[in-house]
């Protein structure tokens, strides 16, 4: 089990940039699964990204693909969002999410989770 803590929210104009981070305690950060999830209000949590062990497996979401880059480094037990060219349906509370046997687009499959960190993109 990792304790996860979101950071680097805010409040941005459609186009701009933000970079979200996530920090993890535990000595076995780089085994797991990482991933992001966000939920505005009044609707249903949605996948981001993911990210196993290494760059070469990475999954994105249709709606952020071109646009958002998930990463890691395991030296800082840290995973990152690089989020580019926002726009406002991209609005809404952004979680980090962590699993020691799953990867996947599926929330209820990760174990572990952050307190979650607000993005708002004005128009």
């Amino acid at each position: 089990q990792v304790q996860l803590v979101e950071s680097g929210g805010g409040l941005v104009q459609a186009g701009g940039s933000l970079r979200l981070s996530c920090a993890a305690s535990g000595r076995t950060f780089s085994t797991y699964t990482m991933a992001w999830f966000r939920q505005a209000p009044g609707k249903e949590r949605e996948f981001v990204a993911a990210m196993k062990v290494t760059v070469f497996n990475v999954m994105l979401g249709d709606s952020v693909k071109g646009r958002f880059t998930i990463s890691r480094d395991n030296a800082k037990n840290t995973v990152y969002l690089q989020m580019n060219n926002l726009k406002p349906e991209d609005t809404a509370v952004y979680y980090c999410a962590a699993s020691r046997t799953t990867y996947s687009r599926s929330d209820n499959r990760y174990e572990d989770w952050g307190q979650g960190t607000q993005v708002t993109v004005s128009s």
